[in-house]
């Protein structure tokens, strides 16, 4: 990542020598009380010439590793250099000099100021090394009286304390002033640095694309000319010998060098996978060209809209692919810069575990529920002791046989409930009862079109010019459902786009269909549904598609169209009154007509006893504002 800061120097005491160090943090350089060199670092390394100890400590700690992991966990070692250094800032003061484990030489200087008081991990270290902690920044309510660091640095904001000419300070402002000072007199710089490390590209084995450089004793490295490439491996290959096999290979590894001439030999590693996979999306854009990458082809199909893999991809190949993508950019190859404009990273499947006396794994068909937590084995009735939900794995036989699934429920109850369970960039746990639940639903589906009750769904129904209010609002909720499910599924937000279809499933379940008024709702409500779900379970619906009458593949059926004018629920309540006498009021949907208006009015019991008996002259309607029947 990028990192803004200061190049500072420390100056060796009795020394010319200085070391430098990059921080973030300059305005913290008050409370500095160590510096911290890695074991590679030059310094480091010349003084080990004559110290043994020192030789070994620096041995162990490349032995640790350098990964950040590794770092984190280790226990933060240093050895004393007995070199000491000149505080940039505080005149007459020199702070010592530690070679420490958790330093590394590929980030930043290979150096650091330990600023103990804000950071803990050099908290740790000066309490075991018995090093000066000097707070340098305090929040802003706090009592400085009272203000101390105990077992935990303070890392949060706040002003500057025991800091001279910062005091006061916010940290942003601290920055700035120091970084002008440390400018002013000479001891530092302003840098911005990127922590890259190197990719070893290269791997001895038989199974890569190879690399094209031949070693020459007289030329050195030589690149293979274009007319040569690609190199071709060969076939006559032994893999039962150890090692190499291109380098244990008699003849494919020799070859004439293409400057001088001599004798020289291929270089026998071969790229990395990831080296030949992080860019074969703009080689799918002209895939049989003979030329390589087509500028236009690649300029019209790319970036690739949508990623879908592992999380495991997102730092390595995702990373390496945007690389490559740079670098085909900077050559002029194509003019794209980034592959990629979407990403979804999907969850494992996870399943509980189960495992016998003797901690034998079992399959979970092998396991019987005797109620509560109480498991037993179908194997030979003894207990089971049920474990965590873990990813699934053959090693831990915690899986399900996909073909008992397909055929016990069928692929779309699968398709559902991987789908309705969780997000898909969590991860899902795997349950009979989630199952069997997604199965009933699309049962109650099933039935809801076919059963001898619903005919009239095979007939198209015209929509009928006035609705109740009952049935409007269904016919609201129709709508309201296709704008968020088409909404989720471009989200990926899949679960919540079934939830939504499901709401509107049970409000249409408990409609009474074959009343005429209302038909024309609930196959409107089913023809809906079974769209939506088109994507999510294709099987069954394109057969329920069928059993409404229509001939075309629902997969070839636009989606739905929402109607923006029912997207939200806008009613107003109006008065009703009878001769101009209040007597009773009544919930409309804003700027309704007056049918459905009088409909629901004169259906109000103060209204049915007040013209009881009576004749209805005539009826006024105000839109949004009342209703009065003078009889």
């Amino acid at each position: 990542g990028r990192s803004e800061g200061m190049r500072i120097e420390f100056n060796i005491v009795n020394s010319k020598d200085k070391i430098e160090v990059f921080s973030t943090r300059a305005d913290t350089l008050f409370g500095a009380s160590f510096c911290a060199i890695a074991a590679n670092h030059p310094i480091a390394i010349d003084l080990s010439q004559n110290n043994d100890q020192l030789a070994g400590f620096i041995s162990k700690c490349n032995s640790l590793g350098t990964s950040e992991a590794q770092i984190e966990t280790a226990e933060k070692e240093g050895f004393d250099t007995g070199l000491r250094v000149n505080h940039p800032i505080i005149d007459e003061k020199t702070i010592p000099v530690f070679i420490a484990n958790f330093v590394l030489i590929e980030y930043g200087t290979g150096a650091i100021f330990g600023c103990p008081a804000h950071d803990q991990r050099d908290l740790d270290f000066a309490r075991k090394y018995d090093l000066e902690v000097v707070p340098v920044v305090a929040p802003e309510d706090a009592d400085l009286n009272e203000f101390t660091i105990g077992k935990i640095a303070y890392t949060g904001n706040g002003v500057h304390i025991n800091s001279g000419f910062l005091n006061g300070t916010s940290i942003d402002e601290a920055k700035e002033i120091m970084a002008q000072t440390l400018e002013k007199n000479g001891s530092g710089k302003r840098e911005v640095t990127y922590r890259l490390r190197d990719w070893g590209i290269s791997r001895q084995r038989y199974w890569g694309c190879p690399i094209p450089i031949i070693n020459c004793p007289e030329c050195g490295s030589v690149p293979v000319p274009d007319e040569h490439l690609p190199i071709l491996l060969p076939e006559d290959i032994n893999f039962d010998d150890p090692g190499n096999p291109l380098e244990n290979h008699a003849t494919w590894k020799k070859v004439g060098c293409p400057e001088c001439g001599q004798p020289a030999l291929r270089e026998t590693d071969t790229f990395d996978t990831f080296f030949e996979s992080s860019w074969y999306f703009a080689r799918f854009c002209s895939p049989t060209s003979p030329d390589g990458l087509i500028k236009d082809n690649v300029n019209y199909w790319l970036p690739v809209d949508q990623y879908i893999g592992g999380v495991e991809h997102a730092v390595l190949h995702l990373l390496y692919s945007r690389f490559f993508t740079r670098a085909l950019n900077k050559c002029g190859y194509i003019d794209l810069k980034e592959p990629f404009s979407g990403l979804v990273t999907q969850g494992m499947i996870c399943h509980e575990t189960y495992r016998n006396a003797d901690g034998q794994w079992l399959f979970p068909d092998e396991v019987v529920n005797k109620g509560g937590d109480k498991f037993i084995s179908q194997l030979d009735g003894q207990n089971v002791i049920r474990g965590r939900s873990e990813k699934m794995s053959k090693s831990k036989k915690n899986v399900v046989d996909p073909e008992i699934i397909i055929s016990d429920y069928g692929a779309d109850t699968a398709r559902l409930f991987m789908l309705s369970d969780s997000p898909p960039d969590r991860d899902l746990d795997w349950t009979e009862s989630g199952v069997e639940g997604a199965w009933k639903y699309i049962n109650k589906l099933w039935r809801m079109i076919d059963a001898p009750k619903n005919n009239l769904l095979h007939e198209m129904i015209e929509e009928p010019k006035k609705l109740n209010i009952e049935m409007l609002e269904i016919k609201q909720k129709i709508h309201q459902t296709i704008q968020l499910v088409g909404s989720d599924i471009e989200k990926f937000h899949f679960n919540k786009a079934i939830a939504r279809v499901r709401e509107l499933t049970n409000i249409l379940d408990s409609v009474d269909a074959e009343q005429s008024s209302n038909s024309w709702i609930y196959q409107e409500g089913c023809k809906t549904i079974i769209r939506l779900l088109n994507p999510i379970i294709p099987h069954i619906t394109e057969e329920l598609w069928k059993k409404l009458g229509y001939e075309t593949f629902l997969a070839e059926t636009p989606w739905p169209e929402h109607d923006t004018s029912l997207l939200t629920k806008d009613n107003v309540i109006i008065g009703v009154q009878v001769n101009g006498k209040n007597r009773g009021q009544i919930e409309l949907p804003k700027d309704c007509d007056q049918s459905l208006a009088e409909s629901l009015g004169l259906n109000l019991e103060g209204v049915i006893r007040a013209v009881a008996n009576k004749k209805i002259k005539k009826i006024i309607y105000v839109t949004n504002r009342i209703l009065n029947v003078v009889v």
